[in-house]
């Protein structure tokens, strides 16, 4: 029988999971992977902030890393500072921002170990209520912005010219990003949040072969690695965030052993 903790854990592992790999396939399709590592180095950020001012910890996440998105998306038009460059600058400022904030606040206790490779087996009722509802109120936007989003990510001029608004559609899809990155940031931690968003969405590449298809196949691969990794931890003693990361990217290499299969029998590989 399982202990009511671990429960918790394997709800929001599949939860969070669930949600996450559908926005992974646009970063994936989009080339944004350092894009996503950016967002959630600055929750560290996000988190000093919040407890100096006293604010919400999550709301604090959302807050940074919504300003963080933000800002990319203004310099990155400016073209005074090259994207790739600006990234990383801002993915390793706020990351060392964000420690030495705490470091200065000597009154703050704070696990880092546990803010930077996840707390999963400390999930209480609340945080599993926060995580479902948030995680609907994300899948339903992501949907109502699928269509702009796609579109804008095959052809920005073409989906512009036909008036659906591409790049609104993106500033929505990063509003997104950082609230999967505020909700998750407790299960995997900061560091191993884009594998999550990551690893099931690539490996999903290679099971689908439409857009739509991918996006669910992504989720389907994700509450799996969630489930094995959980599992896998119980079993070996492992730390639970990183197993689950471990988890998806044993998925992802059997994945990788499919291609050939692919190939000889001619399906096309969903892009």
């Amino acid at each position: 029988m399982l202990d009511d903790f671990f429960f918790r854990a394997l709800l929001a592992g599949v939860g969070v999971a669930l949600v996450a790999a559908p926005l992974g396939c646009f970063i994936v399709w989009r080339r944004l992977a350092y894009f996503g590592d950016t967002m959630a180095h600055s929750a560290l950020l996000g988190i000093a902030l919040a407890a100096l001012l006293d604010l919400n910890l999550i709301l604090g996440v959302f807050v940074v890393a919504a300003g963080v998105a933000l800002t990319l998306v203004v310099l990155s038009r400016s073209e005074v500072v090259p994207v790739d460059s600006l990234l990383g600058i801002l993915s390793h400022s706020t990351l060392a921002l964000g420690l030495v904030l705490i470091a200065f606040m000597s009154w703050l206790r704070v696990d880092l170990t546990g803010l930077l490779f996840g707390d999963i087996l400390a999930v209480s009722r609340q945080d599993l209520a926060l995580i479902y509802g948030g995680g609907l109120a994300v899948i339903a936007a992501l949907i109502a912005i699928w269509r702009p989003l796609l579109a804008g990510t095959v052809n920005v001029e073409l989906a512009a010219a036909e008036d659906l608004a591409p790049e609104r559609a993106r500033l929505v899809f990063m509003l997104l990003m950082a609230a999967v990155i505020a909700t998750a940031m407790k299960v995997v931690g900061i560091l191993l949040i884009t594998a999550l968003l990551i690893i099931p969405a690539a490996a999903a590449r290679r099971f689908a072969t439409t857009p739509e298809a991918m996006a669910l196949v992504a989720a389907g691969l994700g509450g799996l690695a969630a489930l094995l990794g959980l599992f896998g931890s119980l079993r070996f003693d492992t730390p639970s965030g990183p197993s689950i990361v471990v988890a998806a990217l044993a998925i992802f290499l059997i994945s990788l052993g499919t291609t050939r299969l692919r190939r000889f029998g001619g399906a096309p590989e969903a892009r």
